[in-house]
């Protein structure tokens, strides 16, 4: 394995150069120590700050259809046999969907996605997305649409495009040679196929991975390789958030650490697409979400699917303290100001210490 400052050097190089970078070069970064982390952040912060500056893309999600999926993805609360306790329920109405979306534009999200659960759309489904996108964008004119709502069929990207999306999600999530193990109702070319229809019908390509499944460093490069072969235009990376009553429970491979080697991976081996810091964040990164800014350059704000975010208010000052500016805004927002709590514990008091 290539010494880490030397691995990046080539990365950088590559970057550069708009050349792919090794894969070998990749894994040497998911194995650096603890020591070389600081110089793995820096070198895709570079590249982050050279692509899209100080500014941070919000998204927001609005989970249109919950539960019940008939694919059984081991990692999905919502799959096939699921005894996640999560919410389900079907279609909301465009009314009730534009009224979810408005909140979070209202926050500063610049991107709504519209997700549903279940294998793939009928083109009745379609039709009525379609309906829903029309209200979202009345409510907030200028909003970008991403619509997420599984394997398509002939046509239906380019009946998305028709009816005023903008971009399509359906992600990879892992390595082709292992996706069988994570899932057996579709396959890993199932996924291509829909990112490419998207891609074909004028639609921004969006997909990504979920790391802590599982997968080994190689995999992982393996992904992020493929994504740069697909040329989508934004990546999420999600950290496994392991549910009970689903396959994976129980299953926590990941730290703040290793998911910063993570996204800088990502980055390094997709230096101009945007990187999106997404599900997992606040329980596998922790009080590292700041220094992941350094990398990415888009999160979701507030909830995901099937579980709670941290509060939007708490995104946006974590924004903040980076320095950085939400895109479509002018300037920073205001930095926070919290006032000085005078000591009324511990020595010379009754009161227990904070220890």
């Amino acid at each position: 394995m290539p010494a880490v400052n030397e691995a990046l050097s080539r990365l950088s190089d590559a970057a550069d150069a708009g050349l792919d970078p090794a894969a070998a070069d990749l894994e040497s970064v998911l194995v650096s120590a603890d020591a070389e982390l600081m110089d793995v952040v820096a070198a895709a912060a570079r590249l982050r700050f050279r692509h899209f500056g100080n500014t941070v893309k919000l998204n927001y999600l609005v989970n249109l259809k919950s539960g019940l999926c008939p694919e059984d993805c081991g990692y999905c609360s919502q799959r096939l046999g699921s005894k996640a306790d999560v919410l389900k329920y079907t279609w909301l109405s465009p009314e009730q969907a534009a009224e979810q979306a408005a909140a979070g534009v209202a926050g500063g999200a610049s991107r709504v996605c519209l997700v549903a659960s279940g294998r793939g759309p009928t083109d009745m489904d379609v039709e009525r997305v379609g309906k829903t996108i029309a209200a979202v964008k009345n409510a907030a004119p200028g909003v970008e649409v991403c619509a997420c709502l599984g394997l398509l069929k002939g046509g239906q990207a380019d009946r998305l495009a028709e009816l005023g999306a903008d971009a399509y999600n359906h992600n990879l999530n892992t390595a082709e040679d292992t996706y069988a193990e994570i899932c057996s109702t579709h396959t890993f070319a199932d996924r291509v196929d829909t990112v490419n229809a998207a891609h074909g019908a004028g639609l921004s390509p969006c997909s990504g991975l979920i790391a802590g499944m599982g997968e080994s460093d190689a995999d992982l490069v393996s992904v992020a390789l493929g994504l740069r072969g697909l040329d989508v235009d934004s990546i999420p990376v999600n950290f496994l958030l392991p549910f009970d009553g689903t396959p994976l429970e129980g299953t926590w491979e990941l730290d703040p650490r290793r998911c910063l080697r993570i996204l800088a991976m990502v980055r390094l081996a997709n230096p101009a697409a945007e990187v999106r810091l997404a599900a997992g964040r606040e329980v596998h990164l922790r009080h590292m979400q700041s220094l992941a800014l350094q990398i990415v350059n888009s999160i979701f704000l507030g909830d995901y699917l099937t579980s709670e975010g941290q509060a939007a208010k708490d995104d946006l000052e974590l924004i903040a303290d980076a320095g950085l500016v939400p895109l479509g805004l002018e300037a920073a927002p205001e930095a926070v100001r919290e006032a000085v709590k005078v000591r009324r514990r511990g020595a010379g008091t009754e009161v227990a210490p904070n220890a």
